[in-house]
């Protein structure tokens, strides 16, 4: 049974990016703030987040492959049509790190070039060594200094273009393969996919946290966190494997799905569950390593939070860790869509916030204002996300009919 993407899931979605782009165009036009940096936060924040949780997809995807697991091949379309998002989620990124490079706004302020030399030259022009009628930059900062061979120049951009490049390359294989798969049958494909899966778990291992430095730790030059880069891709783990559950119960409802049934269920919440538990471990361990310790230039971001953003930042935490402790720790709780349902919905908006206070304190700084603007853009790339990952799911038939763990996930039961 094929599903066709239709009636009023799609005109939510259509509705939800016209919001999205009147919250884009009026945003721009009324953000009275220097070179539109609110603007432009916030469209990192969305970028962000969305391709984050369409990245979740391609590594979870690969990771059923890479360790051979049978329960998910019946949903496994799922995630192929999440991870189909990619692309444009990558390019939104690149257009807020581009602008940033051309001095559209100042997200990145390690961007600007003055920051790098410690001498001024009177024609206007920037030394590193003290010559005749050199002056001190005022600008100069050591530690961005110090930073200069990551982040300034050509290897940030190789670094971007090659994240991108990889997670495009192996969705469209992956993609590929698999309707591939569905023609031909076999065994072939399967062990190929296998083993191309465990190549790109490799590549991801390194640059889910390399990404995270490059793309959002950055915003912060003068402080790094060795955990900084688990707890990000925690994060876009249990966001994707939200989503997934969420619109696995809405097809399912809907008729699409018949199969999946309550052990499918149970499982895709324990993913949920779990790893809620390994973000909280995550982000308390950050937090209280940098607490302990109480060197200045490492807690100066949690500083910056806890003095103009300590209600939202608090509360996200409660939120994204103890609802689901509290809620999802029964096994009966991970069965039951009535718990399910609000406990997803209210954690995915958590996750959103919990990138949206990575992005904002180091970008707006006690400058920031939270309105319409904020909303309509979260809810724009929401129907964007929800039409691509729909729009895909309609491409092909839901079931892999030639996947040869298709049986042992339909027989699923315990």
């Amino acid at each position: 049974m094929e599903f066709k993407f239709e009636g009023k899931v799609k005109t939510l979605s259509l509705v939800l990016m016209a919001i999205g782009v009147i919250a884009l165009a009026g945003g721009f036009l009324t953000d009275t703030s220097d070179h539109h940096q609110r603007w432009w936060a916030n469209l990192l924040v969305n970028g962000f987040f969305y391709f984050a949780i369409a990245l979740g997809a391609l590594f979870f995807y690969a990771l059923q492959y890479a360790a051979e697991v049978g329960w998910s091949a019946y949903i496994k379309r799922m995630f192929e049509a999440m991870f189909a998002y990619i692309p444009i989620g990558g390019a939104v990124i690149l257009i807020v790190l581009l602008a940033g490079q051309f001095h559209m706004h100042h997200l990145y302020h390690w961007m600007d070039g003055s920051l790098y030399h410690e001498f001024l030259m009177p024609d206007g022009s920037f030394s590193d060594t003290m010559e005749a009628g050199a002056s001190l930059n005022p600008n100069y900062d050591e530690i961005i200094a110090n930073k200069s061979a990551y982040l300034g120049g050509w290897f940030y951009w190789l670094r971007t273009i090659i994240y991108l490049a990889t997670f495009i390359i192996f969705a469209r294989l992956f993609r590929k393969w698999s309707l591939q798969e569905d023609v031909e049958g076999g065994t072939v494909i399967h062990y190929k996919m296998y083993r191309r899966s465990a190549l790109f778990l490799v590549f991801f291992a390194v640059f889910s946290s390399t990404l995270a430095w490059d793309w959002i730790m950055s915003i912060d030059t003068h402080w790094f966190s060795t955990l900084f880069g688990w707890y990000v891709f925690s994060g876009m783990w249990v966001s994707c494997m939200i989503f997934t559950l969420v619109i696995l119960l809405w097809l399912r409802s809907k008729g699409h799905f018949s199969e999946m049934n309550q052990s499918h269920v149970h499982d895709l919440a324990k993913w949920m569950f779990a790893i809620s538990m390994l973000w909280s471990y995550l982000w308390f361990s950050q937090f209280m390593l940098i607490w302990y310790s109480d060197i200045p230039e490492e807690v100066t971001y949690f500083v910056s939070r806890f003095s103009d953003y300590k209600v939202p930042y608090l509360v996200m935490f409660f939120i994204n860790f103890a609802v689901p402790f509290y809620v999802m720790i029964a096994r009966d709780a991970k069965r039951n869509v009535n718990f399910i349902l609000p406990v997803a919905v209210l954690i995915f908006i958590g996750h959103f916030v919990d990138v949206y206070l990575l992005v904002i304190p180091g970008t707006m700084f006690n400058h920031n204002v939270f309105g319409w603007m904020e909303v309509g853009m979260f809810l724009g790339f929401f129907g964007l996300f929800l039409f691509v990952t729909l729009t895909r799911l309609s491409k092909a038939p839901l079931i892999p009919v030639n996947h040869p763990f298709l049986q042992e996930s339909k027989d699923l039961n315990f």
